[in-house]
């Protein structure tokens, strides 16, 4: 074979092995995967669920504390506006797995649970990562499955409490939905005209529809008369199929809206004439009041929420058209000016249709599909993590070299989620792979040695096999493993020697045992220093009888 034939034979099957030149010497970081997500703890509108790929993976949360979820009504009822913060008087999500657990997170009211209510898990919930199944054993045993009770003053429905605006809202999946069923029921004692009767709220359904009822729960303004109030939805709610369900009152015109996903039912008015402009009556809470959920009803009940204003009109998307982002902490890559060479990422998108799980799968481009769902990547680096609000966000392609150079010690990788135009898928990231070219700092020199003379030491080295080596620092104790002295006439440990290979410590107690060690560094534009690993350790003992060489 001729020489030049066997040159290129060798390179061909060097880059065969090594699978580029610029490959050599790169390291690669995870995130995600079985690495978990405990790099990204900065998040916002997003969460981790555990029944997409064999790790965890983020997805963009579909739980109900997201102020994204509301936008302003329309048309004559424009002047609702949106949640501009979740404050719920009450609010139960159903997301905790267990229905012992289950409580309202907002702290005002108790929760109580019957043995006969089941827990499901995020594959048939509507939002978050559960529901609550009602069985038949509450039809036939007449039990009431869940009781919330106010605990205290702070409640909106605490007894006597005058309640002006409010909204009603939670998500229904009803199996058969057959007359008579009851979705949600309200009783309390009211005194009415100098005897006690009883207050209710009922949620019914009748012919497929859901019927409301208010019976001594509006109170004219001198509580001495109660306006008694029914309706009913005008949409078919369909069996096993999820929708929403929002009713709200307004305290200064009396309105009650009834709302079946987003879009508006009924409007009635809570006055003395039943219309517009007339005398307003306003809620009051009776005395000794608890709710029952699902009291008797078969199906499935998620996020109820409970909120002491008019609330604007509620999204009935699953996930809130902002989207989310999380953002991972500053990533240490080791040593200074260390260069992300590329950001791989493996992730796609996921829904589910009915009870099944539908998942799309993608390593690397552009992570946006078909119906709109999409994440967006951006990427930062710096040698200091206290001054990275300083520095710009750089947006990249997953698995392409990244345009500009981005280089640091630390790096942080942000990811912006974006649901389908219908709002029912999510994108969902599986895990994230950073390429970079560490910076590590220098190696210790070698052939160290001390030799010890009256009030000193004389130190000597060979120098870094580094070229990039700017200088050493010298450590140095008088107690073994501590390397942090303070004798020297050169200042405390440790002792910036520069570039040279020799340095004389004075100022030592004779008769005293010292422990000493080299390190490496160079530097950045800014100054930094990257310290590299100690180099062995050597003693020497310094003593009168000793002359300096």
């Amino acid at each position: 074979m001729k020489k030049g034939s066997i040159f290129i034979f060798v390179v061909y099957t060097f880059l065969f092995v090594s699978g580029s030149v610029h490959g050599i010497g790169e390291k690669t970081l995870s995130l995600g995967g079985e690495n978990t997500w405990k790099y990204a703890r900065d998040r916002i509108g997003v969460t981790e669920v555990r029944s997409v790929r064999p790790y965890p993976v983020l997805v963009l949360s579909s739980a109900g504390p997201s102020s994204a979820g509301y936008s302003s009504a329309e048309g004559v009822l424009g002047k609702y506006y949106p949640l501009t913060e979740f404050t719920p008087d009450f609010y139960l999500s159903f997301d905790e797995g267990d229905t012992a657990l289950f409580n309202d997170s907002a702290g005002r009211y108790s929760v109580t649970v019957s043995p006969n209510l089941e827990a499901v898990d995020r594959r048939f919930a509507r939002a978050g990562t559960g529901a609550a199944l009602f069985g038949t054993d509450n039809l036939s045993k007449g039990s009431d499955p869940l009781v919330i009770k106010p605990k205290d003053g702070s409640a909106l429905f605490s007894s006597e409490s005058r309640i002006k605006d409010f909204t009603i809202e939670f998500w229904l999946y009803p199996l058969n939905l057959e007359n008579g069923e009851q979705i949600l029921s309200w009783t309390a004692s009211k005194l009415v005209n100098e005897n006690y009767s009883v207050q209710r709220i009922n949620c019914t359904a009748s012919k497929n529809r859901l019927q409301w009822s208010f019976v001594n729960f509006f109170a004219s303004l001198d509580n001495s008369s109660y306006k008694n109030i029914e309706f009913s939805g005008n949409s078919f709610i369909v069996p096993k199929k999820w929708s929403h369900h929002l009713i709200r009152f307004d305290a200064v015109t009396g309105m009650i809206e009834y709302l079946v996903d987003g879009n508006s039912e009924t409007i009635v008015y809570a006055t003395s004439t039943g219309r517009e402009s007339a005398e307003t009556f306003t809620p009051i809470a009776g005395d000794k009041g608890f709710f029952v959920l699902g009291g008797k009803f078969r199906g499935m009940m998620d996020e109820f929420k409970i909120h002491g204003l008019c609330a604007g009109r509620s999204s009935v998307q699953k996930y809130a058209p902002v989207g989310g982002r999380a953002e991972t902490t500053y990533i240490d890559l080791g040593g200074i000016n260390s260069a992300v060479v590329r950001v791989d990422v493996s992730g796609g998108r996921t829904s589910i249709k009915g009870t099944r799980i539908s998942n799309e799968f993608r390593e690397n481009g552009r992570f946006r599909f078909s119906d709109d769902s999409e994440m967006s990547f951006f990427i930062r680096a710096g040698e200091n993590p206290w001054l990275f609000k300083n520095i710009k966000w750089t947006a990249f392609t997953p698995g392409s070299n990244i345009a500009e150079i981005i280089k640091g010690r630390y790096v942080q990788i942000a990811v912006d989620f974006y649901p389908s135009a219908d709002g029912e898928t999510t994108p969902y990231l599986d895990e994230v792979r950073i390429v970079y070219q560490p910076n590590e700092p220098p190696l210790p020199p070698s052939n160290f040695t001390a030799v010890a003379v009256d009030g000193g030491v004389l130190l000597r080295w060979k120098q870094s096999p580094v070229a990039s080596t700017d200088g050493y620092l010298v450590y140095y104790s008088s107690v073994r493993g501590e390397l942090f002295g303070t004798d020297a006439t050169l200042g405390s440990s440790p002792i910036d020697a520069g570039k040279v290979t020799s340095l004389m410590v004075d100022g030592l107690k004779n008769g005293t045992l010292y422990y000493f060690r080299v390190a490496s560094y160079d530097t950045d534009d800014t100054g930094y220093r990257n310290t590299g690993e100690f180099s062995k350790e050597v003693t020497a003992r310094p003593l009168a009888s000793l002359k300096n060489n």
